[in-house]
């Protein structure tokens, strides 16, 4: 039988950096997405880098900077508005890989909610969503986003 001694002082030090890390980036898809489904597309686009790319199953090409993703959710929110319907989005299962550079890699599922006017909520898709974050003026933004669907994955 082996016994593995937890608890060192080293131990827990990293163990608290990176619970305090986890917990930053646990509020940063929070906030994201509660900006993103309320339509605030400026402080949504705000979450990425200027030079930010975000890969979309339904779309061909990238998204690229800010100024497109504005462009592309804004597109997207007028949509539901003539459609009478609302997208919520729910991140969950977050894995999150600090690299050497002192960016992010993390990945996690996203359920996106579809609420007709007058009905009942029903899960529209599940997508897998990979990033890399970085440390911009104190905050995480995401400077590479691809998105799948995770039934097609």
């Amino acid at each position: 039988m082996t016994v593995e001694l937890v608890g060192t002082a080293e131990g827990t030090l990293q163990s608290r950096k990176f619970a305090a890390l986890y917990a930053q980036v646990q509020q940063f898809y929070a906030h994201q997405m509660q900006i993103l489904d309320a339509h605030d597309t400026d402080s949504w686009s705000g979450t990425f880098t200027e030079d930010a790319v975000l890969e979309l199953p339904s779309l061909s090409e990238p998204v690229r900077a800010r100024d497109g993703l504005a462009r592309y959710v804004r597109a997207g929110a007028a949509r539901q508005r003539r459609a009478g319907s609302r997208l919520d989005h729910w991140v969950g299962k977050l894995d999150v890989h600090p690299r050497a550079d002192g960016s992010l890699q993390t990945r996690c599922s996203a359920l996106v909610y579809l609420t007709p006017s007058g009905g009942g909520s029903k899960v529209l898709c599940a997508y897998v969503m990979e990033d890399v974050l970085v440390r911009t003026r104190g905050e995480w933004r995401a400077a590479h986003r691809r998105v799948t669907r995770d039934d097609l994955a």
